[in-house]
């Protein structure tokens, strides 16, 4: 089973996976039920589920992890967090019920059905959908602050990544003319394109897809599965792993693959390995993957 962006993908359905990212990558204005929207903030909640792997993240880095009582399977970070066996993809609304929360987060995979469910139980739902920017980020933080009561950690938390994310940039030379990467999902070549939260992640590092100007790419949603030809011949200057995990990719197994030894990434050991949960996620953990891909620039070389 395969995380991408917070969602599970069983490796049966990689080939659907293009229409299915798009769909959930792009939903940054999807419906949103804030506990906070209709006037005064509630009390704060003491009994919360997360049911979104970035949600647990966010909740966790603005304070509220004891108010946290479980989380899905997924969310495998902070190590802390009560996992349980519960998805969002096959979520039992009664399992939930059972647990008594009186907040439970959710993105836009299951909404508006699961959401639509728990409000018929009078249980309060915040859904944060995939965001498509830094703003859905910082936004997202905001509503998971008021929601809460830890506004102002989480505008505190807005600050620390505003800041990081500005020393990464700042310590890369500026270039005239961008790097060209191919950014891999997973092993059948499903990639992104510079306008998806990742590519435009790494557009701040000076960075540009291949991705682009594959055919289908505007049909994707902008996670388009390329071909091995495409990149052969596109020749990026980096390559991307973000399917270490998941698919046990490294440099070795790139330089193996038939005639991308060749590749110019691969000649000048710019492979550069990602962790996929990191890769895949919109919460504070974004800088870690600017610092890795920034490191990686720094030094001109990858992390076989």
């Amino acid at each position: 089973m395969r995380k991408i962006s917070g969602r599970a993908i069983p490796p049966a359905t990689l080939p659907a996976i293009a229409a299915m990212i798009a769909v959930t990558l792009t939903a940054s204005c999807g419906a949103r039920h804030d506990p906070a929207a209709a006037g005064d903030p509630p009390p704060a909640p003491h009994a919360i589920i997360s049911l979104s792997a970035t949600g647990t993240e966010m909740l966790y880095a603005i304070g509220a992890g004891r108010q946290v009582r479980a989380v899905d399977k997924y969310s495998d970070y902070p190590p802390g967090a009560p996992r349980t066996s519960m998805s969002e993809l096959t979520a039992n609304v009664e399992a939930i019920a059972a647990r008594r929360p009186d907040l439970v987060v959710i993105d836009s995979e299951a909404a508006p059905s699961l959401a639509k469910q728990l409000a018929g139980l009078r249980i309060p739902v915040l859904v944060l959908p995939a965001a498509a920017n830094l703003a859905d980020v910082y936004a997202q933080l905001a509503e998971l602050g008021r929601a809460t009561g830890h506004l102002e950690q989480a505008r505190a938390e807005e600050r620390v990544i505003r800041t990081q994310i500005a020393a990464i940039v700042a310590s890369l030379p500026h270039r005239s003319k961008p790097l060209t990467y191919y950014y891999e999902l997973t092993t059948n070549f499903y990639s992104v394109t510079s306008g998806t939260f990742v590519g435009r992640l790494l557009g701040l590092l000076g960075l540009e897809s291949i991705a682009g100007q594959a055919s289908g790419a505007g049909v994707a949603g902008g996670y388009p599965q390329l071909s091995a030809e495409t990149i052969l011949k596109a020749d990026p200057d980096y390559i991307f792993l973000a399917d270490t995990i998941c698919c046990r990719q490294n440099a070795g197994t790139v330089a193996a693959r038939p005639g991308w030894r060749l590749l110019k990434a691969v000649r000048q050991d710019h492979v550069v390995r990602l962790n996929d949960d990191i890769a895949s996620r919109w919460g504070p953990r974004i800088v870690d993957l600017l610092r890795t891909v920034a490191a990686a620039l720094r030094h001109g070389r990858g992390r076989p």
